[in-house]
């Protein structure tokens, strides 16, 4: 059993893991993408997450969402425990496993990767580029013409940039340092469990959040957590898209302009900060029809826009890492 007071894993050690444990995940998310299916936590969290809310569907108030909420983590931490307990026989069995699970609670190959294949797309067929992106958002595709297909495409990668990367990279980051603070014991568990348990979060969100009779209630406390989760990640990707913006010789002034005054326009207090300041830093406006208008219609929006927005998505994610790091080996400086 790995022990937290072992040579391996000093408090400076703890700190060089998290470090090269977070750019390790990434560096394998990069290279090999997604896990397969059948063993993707993610896809596990779905069959868990159907089986309790098939089991408090029937409670027609809010405490079923709150029920879901608390079973799925339940079940969750005891399942990562299990593992963790598995693995701690061996370092290098542990340091591979851990690294592989934490580049599961983000995905940033196929963020960036999805909103390049529209792109391709569009050079081929716009009704392949509709179904593609079909898959991306939840409104109708069949009638999109190429403009707005551009849009859904940008609005969905950007948006993400939290949820798929920033937040759960936040909160491994900031539990960490408050871990190691307290001396907490099996701490290399809970280094794992708090971006599993955020990542629960976001899919729960994304299967049961939504305002529709069959689950308005259910759904009331997973969309609620989803929100507090995100809602300081979400700024914190905005400012990096705005920063990125600057990098990039884009409009970065007109990336904050716009991200200040539209960020709000969008019907979820967390998705517009990062979907806003890449249409200030692109100089177009991205619509969704009856829902919002973010930036300013300065040009017209090509399928070129695309590329653009992954480079600038791409650099704050590089950034926000590059932060992180820079802020771990400051603390073994000091």
């Amino acid at each position: 059993m790995i022990e937290y007071n072992s040579i391996l894993f000093t408090n400076i050690n703890l700190i060089y893991f998290v470090m090269f444990a977070l750019i390790l995940s990434l560096a394998f998310d990069l290279i090999f993408g997604e896990l397969p299916a059948r063993i993707h936590p993610v896809v596990v969290m779905g069959s868990v997450i159907n089986f309790f809310k098939r089991m408090f569907i029937g409670i027609k108030n809010k405490f079923s969402g709150l029920f879901l909420y608390l079973a799925c983590c339940i079940v969750l931490s005891i399942v990562l425990y299990l593992i963790y307990l598995i693995i701690s026989v061996n370092v290098i069995l542990f340091i591979v496993i851990f690294i592989i699970l934490l580049s599961s609670t983000f995905s940033v190959k196929m963020l960036l990767s999805t909103a390049r294949d529209v792109e391709d797309a569009l050079n081929e067929s716009i009704e392949k580029a509709r179904e593609l992106v079909s898959y991306l958002v939840s409104r109708n595709t069949d009638e999109l013409t190429e403009s707005f297909i551009v849009s859904a495409a940008i609005e969905s990668m950007t948006e993400n940039i939290t949820d798929s990367y920033v937040a759960p990279v936040f909160y491994y980051f900031i539990f960490s340092l408050v871990l190691l603070y307290f001396n907490v014991n099996n701490i290399l568990f809970y280094l794992l469990l708090i971006p599993m348990i955020y990542r629960l979060s976001n899919t729960l969100d994304a299967m049961v959040g939504y305002e529709n009779d069959e689950l308005r209630d259910i759904g009331y406390v997973p969309a609620k957590m989803d929100d507090i989760l995100n809602y300081i990640p979400a700024r914190i990707s905005g400012l990096y898209v705005v920063l990125s913006a600057y990098l990039l010789k884009l409009d970065g002034k007109n990336a904050f302009r716009v991200m200040m005054r539209d960020a709000r326009n969008s019907p979820s207090p967390n998705s517009g900060y990062t979907m806003a300041s890449t249409a200030g830093a692109l100089n177009i406006q991205l619509v969704k029809k009856d829902t919002y208008i973010l930036g300013d219609d300065k040009k017209d929006i090509v399928a070129d826009d695309i590329s653009k927005a992954v480079s600038l998505s791409r650099l704050a994610i590089m950034l926000f890492t590059l932060t992180v790091i820079l802020l771990l080996i400051l603390i073994v400086i000091l």
